[in-house]
């Protein structure tokens, strides 16, 4: 994991990245993201990347540059593809049903679980 920090972030043409201080602002085709990103951590800029740079070796800076950088990459993300998650259902008698308001799981209770989608999530079923 200590490589981590030292990959550069690749930036869309699309994105564009406002570094003020320690204030990270990402913009993109799904919106907006800020953070505040730790004081020690320099954020440069070059032909289409982005790099997180550590002032020192100490471990708290290594811990730090990993971090930093993948909490900027996962906004760069976040604004271009936007973030997914998906669940996988294995097993005889548990199913997942379209509703209304959002999905019905049948995940071997007595009764069905009914999950509505939060305000801003799109549920799909494949």
């Amino acid at each position: 994991m200590y490589r981590e920090g030292r990959r550069p972030i690749p930036v869309p043409a699309n994105v564009t990245i406002n570094v003020d201080g320690n204030q990270v602002v990402v913009e993109g085709p799904r919106g907006t993201l800020a953070r505040t990103v730790p004081a020690e951590m320099k954020l440069t800029r070059d032909d289409g990347t982005l790099n997180v740079e550590r002032p020192s070796e100490a471990k708290q800076h290594k811990a730090l540059h990993g971090l930093t950088r993948t909490l900027v990459a996962n906004m760069v993300t976040g604004v271009t593809e936007g973030f997914q998650k998906r669940l996988e259902i294995q097993g005889v008698g548990y199913r997942a049903m379209p509703s209304a308001s959002g999905i019905v799981l049948h995940v071997h209770f007595s009764h069905t679980v009914d999950f509505p989608a939060p305000e801003g999530i799109t549920l799909t079923l494949e």
